[in-house]
This record gives structure tokens, sequence and C-alpha cells, in this order.
């Protein structure tokens, strides 16, 4: 077999075969198979696209490029969850905590973010003495005993994936839904759980910044998950203002535990409720989405998911003083309050703006060896279709560089739409993609 041939074949529209697919991703992972030949094969796919097959084939190639994680030992259905991203996306923090407490096992494997903020175990860290530094064991033991875990994804996992990535992000082949799908899946069926659900953001600060490629994207992730034989639903949600209202490692955990507190911002309350029925039913836990949101309404209201959560943090060496008395987390020494110049709606919140300002300000990395200010961010006060008079709170910006801040409140300005009419405000949920089919909501 010839890489060249291979990259001909794929230029001249060319389905490539399973060994095919093996052959370049086994090349590649192994350095056999050099930079700018594998550079020709993605553009050549980027232009040519890949049927769902080949985009199967080439996830479970490299699924098995590395370790594939065996969750055997943990009792019940294992649902993982995956965002493809956006701003103000604490919810795994507080969502996962939920529906543990429901019974449910969350054995979750996550990355540090490279982007507006942090990923999901920058903002944990938050909390001091929480580490994701276990073994496959302990991992496994925590997850048995309290129903949720939270370990740092293993280099082992995909290697393939984190190789091509690079390649894609200099080469300008990112954007390709067979590349993404892959991209994604890879590393979820590598993960080991049984069963998949996917929040697939929509919008200014989402990857897919259109509705009708969000569900596309959805779509080819399902195909894929069901192909391998794991339950996959995806959800597309918007992502065209910020969820919730921080924006921020230490702010966001603030607020996930507000969530559990019942205290939470409606739209992410509504998020976590609604991902968490879709996970129950997955797991085989309910019957009805319907059952499975008011279990987890539930799990906040009886104080359980709280509980549980408080175990968790304490369980991978979190004090867990901070989540009782959450004003103790990491606080920046200065708030900038952004007012509002005139009088009248709030049309639009920029998400990409407002998380490129918590970016300024220090919230996020450019590159994996950034160090992270867990403290900084942006807390907003309105939300689109809030009327605001001049004057009137928008936004707090927390700081602890005024050369920064400054960077960050010319973002944020840009950010805010205001307009005299109300606008007309988008959906959360957009719709439901699974093995049947799209439900689009109406």
């Amino acid at each position: 077999m010839n890489i060249v041939d291979i990259i001909l074949k794929k230029r001249n529209d060319e389905a490539l075969s399973k060994e095919e697919i093996d052959f370049f991703v086994q090349g590649y992972t192994e350095g056999i198979i050099p930079d700018y030949q594998i550079s020709s094969l993605l553009m050549a796919i980027y232009f040519q696209k890949m049927t769902r097959e080949e985009t199967a084939y080439l996830t479970e190639s490299m699924m098995n490029s590395g370790q594939l994680v065996n969750l055997t030992k943990i009792d019940g259905i294992k649902v993982d969850k995956h965002s493809t991203g956006g701003v103000g996306d604490k919810t795994t923090i507080a969502l996962g905590a939920m529906v543990a407490a429901c019974g449910v096992p969350v054995a979750k494997m996550s990355g540090r973010g490279l982007g507006h903020t942090g990923g999901t175990i920058d903002k944990l860290e938050s909390i001091p003495g929480f580490s994701v530094e276990l073994s496959i064991d302990e991992f496994i033991k925590n997850v048995n005993n309290i129903k949720i875990a939270v370990m740092g994804q293993t280099n082992d996992l995909a290697p393939a994936d984190k190789k091509l990535y690079s390649l894609r992000d200099v080469t300008g082949t990112v954007d390709n839904i067979s590349l993404i799908a892959s991209s994604i899946m890879s590393k979820k069926l590598a993960a080991g759980a049984d069963a998949i659900l996917l929040d697939v953001k929509t919008g200014n600060g989402a990857f897919m910044k259109d509705l009708d490629s969000s569900f596309e994207l959805g779509k080819e992730m399902v195909s894929i998950g069901n192909k391998m034989n794991r339950d996959t639903i995806a959800i597309v949600t918007d992502m065209d203002q910020p969820l919730g209202l921080a924006i921020g490692n230490s702010l966001e955990v603030k607020e996930a535990v507000e969530t559990l507190r019942g205290n939470g911002p409606q739209d992410f309350t509504e998020l976590c409720e609604t991902l968490g029925a879709y996970m129950l039913l997955l797991a085989q836990k309910v019957l009805t989405v319907e059952e499975g949101r008011e279990k987890i309404q539930e799990s906040v209201k009886s104080g359980e998911a709280l509980r549980v959560f408080k175990v968790f943090i304490s369980s991978q060496g979190g004090d867990v003083k901070y989540i009782n008395n959450t004003d103790l987390l990491p606080k920046s020494n200065y708030v900038y309050v952004l007012r509002a110049s005139e009088t009248g709606f709030i049309s639009q919140i920029k998400a990409m703006d407002v998380g490129v300002a918590a970016s300024h300000l220090g919230a996020g990395r450019e590159t994996k060896d950034s160090i992270v200010d867990l403290s900084v961010g942006v807390v907003l006060d309105k939300k689109v279709g809030d009327l605001a008079e001049k004057g009137e709170v928008l936004a707090y910006i927390h700081y602890n560089d005024e050369i920064k801040r400054d960077l960050a409140v010319e973002k944020l300005v840009a950010a805010f739409k205001i307009t005299k009419e109300k606008p007309i405000t988008r959906p959360l949920i957009y719709g439901i993609v699974h093995d049947k089919g799209i439900e689009k909501n109406k």
C-alpha cells in the first residue's frame, strides 16, 4: 500500500477502504508517513469530503491507535456527556453530581481547555486540594462507591487524533464535518462509556455557527456511535450568548454550586435538567424524558445532588469548606463595572467576544503551557431580552491587571448590542438527534 496512491484516490473523490484508512492513520501515528503527505491527504478530504462509512472507519482507526479504557468493573450503564464547547459552559460540574445523585455512574475523563477559559479540570482545580491524578483503579473505585469521579485524560487515549488535530489546526482543515466528528467520537469511544450524550453547541460562540451544520454534525456523530454499538443521542443547544452568567474558572464553579443549591441561572438550570434527563434515559433509569427531568429536579430540591458533589470533591482531595462557602474560592484583586451607555433592550451579547474578553484577562490558555488565572473572568448582569436603563450594570469584570482589563473592556463593550425594540430571543434547545432521525423543536 502506498500513501501517494491513497492521496490520489481521495483527490479524485473515491472512497477509501478500511485498510487504506488504517494504513495512513497507523503510519502517521508511528511517524512513518511525514506531515507533508498527511497534510495533502487532509486537504483532499476537506474538499472531497468522506462518506459516512469512511468516517466510521477513520473514527475506529483513531480509537484503536492507543489505549482503550475498560470500565466494565463499574456497575451499571456508563453514560458519557460531551459538549462541543462554548462560553460559560460549566455544565459537567453541576450535571455530573445531579446524574450521580440519581444512581447513574458518571465516569468522566476530561482535559485542560485551550481557549477562553480552562477546561473542566482547570475549573475544578479552583477548589484548593482537588486533584484529578487518579489511577484507573482509584477512578473505578470512586465511581462504584459514590457514583462519580473525574480524572485527567491519558496521553495514550486516541494519540492519532492528537497528531491529526494538531496538523489540521495549522493546515486550514479543521472545519470538516467528518474530521470533527471522528475526532470527538474516537476519544469518547476509547474512554469506555456504554452510551454517549452529545451537547452540540450552535451560534456565535460555538464551533458550528449555523443550525444546519450543527444538526449535520450531530447526525454524523450519532451515526458513528450507533455503528460502534453505543447508544448515542445529540442535543443541539444555543451558544449565541454565554451560558449562564459566569465566565471564568472559579466564577463558574461558584455558579455551578449555586445551581446545585437550586439558585442557578434559568438557562443553565434548564440545560442541566435537559441533558440530565437524557442521560438517565440512556442509562435506562427512566422510561421517558419527562420522568428523567423530574428525577434531576428532585435531586436538587432534596439536596442530594449537592451532597454527592461535596463527597466527590472531598474524595479527590478538595476542601469542602470552599463549597460550603464559595466566597472563599479564588478571587481577583479588582472588579470593574461595565454600565449601559443608553437605555434599551439587550438584543445581543456575542458569546465569542465575551469569551475573548475572559481570555484577555487570563482565564484561558493560548498554549498547553500557558498559566491560567483561576480568579479572573466576567459575570453578566443582563441577558438577551432584558431591559437596561442608561447607567445600569451590564457586567462585572474580575481582573488582576489593568492592561488586561482595558483589553477585556473593549471586547466586552463590542459584545453588547442595545436596541429600542425588544428582540425575539433564541430557544435554548433546538432539537434532538437520535437513531430514528432529527426532531427539531418548533
